[in-house]
């Protein structure tokens, strides 16, 4: 009796410990998720923040250890550290739901239930493992069979060959791969597989590629994502008469890109008369939870084994994939490795156990159906959208659309016709479908949309929410936004598509300083460069000059009040040096458009011949002014005599008499290049000179108020076209401006330098190479003649 009352207690109190340890795993997973997931972590010292920081060394363990809520600290630093270039990543967590949290717990408690005596954690595991199998297998109506769970996706479908191998060749187990070599074992695949997946099969198994036969899809009858069953039996009947042994077929139910799903029953058939292992793989598996399933995704539930990933389609982070198949022998199975051997390989269907326990039949079918509804209110909306072709498998049933910007609606819809806009129509629809799939993600994150690249299609933007829903919480309202948002960027795609003709004959209008560039993967008006006449120039020279007025000429395009994008386009061609242009709307002016980029060129070679020149003219300018300074400080010497050059003496004899200089004083005209006399500037009292080529006005386009550059004449504001050059009005109104404040720099450079001779003594050549680069107006420069006049020589200085 004691004994017993013992036994109780010790279970009772067995019962407690285990029970409070996994109180604190619950606690310390939801302390985790509070720091890491609710971004409200942050450090509350500066001297933890700096302890927490991140470098690209590791650094020394610690001696004396951390708690657990300083680690979490850690890793929620290391999560939001900074990149390279010092900018904070840009994080899109997955919607982590309630049965998200149980997926995360269930990963805690597998840790936990491997530290369980031997005994216990068998029968555990087994438990878990039978009851995820047999929930499976009845939400996805595969009745009697077997699940293998595993990490990556692939996995399942490489134990399953294993099995096929041992069970159709009898010697392997013994012999291994030397039976191979008498009949080759050989596995069909459609060729709308998945990349890549039949060579990890062959580096999995050890087997040739050769063993690999990949199956068209059809090309005249059916879809185009649907293997050819007719061709199939015929490369089954030449493999069989080569001596090889027809091994497997993979077949698709919901293809990687179009969601299409082979014709399963006839497949099926095909392989029960010739004995080929039939395993099926897609998205469309998950509508199998559905009440109602098409006939043809329901003869999935034929083959002998599928592969499924519940935890993509329900949202549950690090839940593994599920290969369900049947097969009577199970130490074919234990040596394949679909059965697993030890029980702690049993736990990863733990997360999945409590999920599917969380959601129940009916929420994990909730999910299935909210998926497809949303693909097929999209469908419904694409109809009414103008130039967006849909391309989808059923449109009553499909799970997955499709969807392209059409070349042959766009030009329906606006007058002319697209028809040999360029060489690569092709190439430029794909161009610019990528660049919508691009925009509607970037728009509409929470939609999920993705490009893809169809070897029929071309590319498309695909909408698959049973991939996607789940992890982004995808609702009604984002699949609305998504339409709102197509509307407005298909009129914008349409009017580029039917200017890029007009763009490129505007282009070849200024060849050939202005030459268009052939560049079809470009999502835009196209691609333009400058190239100024070169002659005598190397190539190297050239390469440098072209890369250098056209990096300027983008930077100016850039600083337009336009909504136009202007890129280098780098990541998109193969020329270099050019501008790309991007996406227009219907009002824009194509030819003031390209007139501006041949004007904005051609000011900036201007500037660049009009610098370099002026750099020769300023260094034999100064050459000569210091010949004549010297020469003006020899006459000035010996008229005036030694003795007013002393500093005393000669202040005395200026007073008493006064001395009239008869040098005349010069000025250094840019323009011309040469010292002139300031005769006719003292006695006029204005500059003369010719108009410097920075003078020369250029007409501008006049525009209404609010109208943007390169827009059609219509209502809208003031605006001027941003080129380098003045237009008339504006020179108009700085005159006028000039009488007014003579004290001020005249908005026109001035053309000419005064360097007075009287003042040479006080001038010196580090002075004229200052005034090349700021050149003071000529009132300014007079006036500073005045103050260095000797007193006695101002009166008559003026006379003149």
């Amino acid at each position: 009796m004691l004994s017993a009352e013992c036994s109780d207690a010790s279970s009772h109190t067995s019962s407690m410990m285990v029970d409070s340890t996994l109180t604190q795993v619950g606690k310390n997973l939801n302390e985790a998720m509070r720091i890491l997931g609710d971004g409200q972590g942050e450090l509350e010292s500066g001297t933890r923040r700096q302890h927490f920081g991140s470098t690209g060394i590791p650094g020394p363990l610690q001696g004396d250890g951390q708690d657990v809520s300083t680690l979490l600290h850690l890793v929620h630093n290391l999560i939001n550290d900074e990149d390279e270039d010092g900018e904070k990543p840009t994080l899109q967590l997955q919607n982590v739901g309630e049965q998200g949290h149980m997926a995360l717990l269930g990963h805690s408690l597998a840790a936990y239930i491997s530290v369980l005596d031997r005994e216990r954690l068998r029968k555990l595991t087994t438990r878990i493992l039978s009851d995820t199998t047999m929930w499976l297998c009845r939400l996805f109506r595969y009745e009697n069979g077997s699940a293998c769970f595993h990490d990556d996706d692939r996995d399942g479908l490489v134990k399953v060959c294993r099995l096929v191998i041992n069970a159709r060749y009898q010697e392997y187990a013994s012999e291994g791969y030397a039976v191979l070599s008498s009949k080759q074992p050989i596995i069909y695949q459609s060729a709308a597989c998945r990349p890549g997946l039949a060579q990890h099969l062959c580096t999995q198994l050890g087997l040739p590629l050769s063993s690999l036969c990949t199956v068209p899809c059809n090309t005249v009858f059916g879809s185009q994502h649907q293997m050819d069953v007719a061709l199939l039996e015929k490369l089954i009947k030449e493999d069989k008469e080569a001596g090889k042994l027809p091994l497997l077929l993979i077949a698709n139910a919901g293809t990687p890109g179009a969601g299409h799903t082979d014709k399963l029953g006839r497949l099926r058939d095909l392989c029960d008369q010739y004995s080929l292992w039939l395993h099926v793989e897609g998205v469309n598996l998950a509508t199998l939870a559905l009440g109602e399933v098409t006939s043809a995704i329901m003869a999935a539930t034929r083959s002998d084994s599928m592969t499924l990933t519940p935890g993509q389609w329900l949202g549950l982070p690090a839940v593994t994939a599920v290969t369900l198949y049947r097969h009577e022998d199970p130490a074919l199975s234990l040596a394949a490795g679909l059965t697993p051997s030890q029980p702690v390989e049993k736990l990863r269907a733990l997360p999945l156990w409590l999920s599917l326990q969380y959601l129940g039949h009916s929420g994990v079918v909730q999910k299935f159906r909210h998926a497809t509804s949303l693909s097929q209110q999209l469908l419904q909306k694409l109809k009414s959208v103008t130039s967006i072709k849909t391309s989808v498998e059923d449109e009553l049933k499909s799970p997955v659309v499709l969807f392209k910007f059409s070349q042959e609606m766009s030009a329906a819809s606006h007058e002319g016709s697209v028809e040999g806009f360029c060489a690569g129509e092709k190439e430029v629809l794909d161009a610019f479908n990528r660049w919508l799939g691009e925009q509607l993600a970037q728009l509409v994150p929470t939609s999920g949309v993705d490009v893809v690249e169809l070897e029929e299609e071309g590319t498309c933007v695909r909408f698959s929410p049973l991939v996607t829903a789940a992890v982004l919480g995808t609702q009604q309202e984002d699949v609305e936004d998504l339409v709102v948002k197509l509307m407005e960027v298909v009129p914008v795609m349409n009017s580029t598509l039917c200017l890029i003709q007009d763009f490129r004959e505007q282009t070849h209008r200024h060849s050939p300083s202005l030459r268009y560039i052939e560049e079809h993967s470009w999502p835009g008006l196209g691609a333009v460069r400058y190239e100024p006449q070169a002659d005598g120039m190397d190539e190297i020279r050239r390469k440098q000059e072209l890369e250098k007025i056209n990096t300027e000429l983008l930077k100016k395009l850039q600083e337009l009040d336009t909504d136009i994008i202007f890129s280098s386009g780098s990541e998109f061609g193969t020329e270099d040096d050019c501008i790309f242009v991007g996406m227009v709307t219907e009002d824009v002016d194509v030819c003031e458009l390209v007139d501006t980029i041949a004007a904005l060129g051609r000011d900036i070679v201007e500037s660049g011949r009009l610098l370099e020149n002026m750099t020769e003219v300023v260094r034999k300018g100064i050459l000569e002014a210091e010949l004549q300074l010297q020469k003006a400080n020899e006459e000035k010497l010996i008229e005036e005599g030694m003795l007013r050059q002393l500093p005393l003496v000669g202040s005395v004899l200026n007073w008493f008499s006064p001395v009239q200089s008869s040098i005349k004083g010069r000025t250094f005209n840019l323009a011309a290049g040469s010292l002139d006399s300031t005769e006719v500037t003292y006695s006029t009292k204005a500059q003369a000179g010719k108009q410097s080529l920075q003078d020369a006005p250029t007409s501008s386009s006049k525009r209404l108020p609010g109208q943007r550059l390169f827009q059609r004449s219509g209502p809208g504001s003031d605006s001027i076209s941003e080129t380098s050059s003045i237009g008339q009005a504006d020179d108009t109104a700085m005159e006028r401006s000039v009488p007014e404040r003579s004290s001020v720099q005249p908005p026109i450079s001035p053309t000419a330098l005064e360097t007075p001779s009287d003042t040479a003594s006080d001038v010196t050549t580090e002075k004229i190479q200052g005034s090349c680069e700021q050149v003071p107006s000529q009132v300014e420069a007079e006036e500073a003649t005045k103050e260095r006049q000797p007193e006695g020589q101002e009166v008559k200085q003026s006379s003149r």
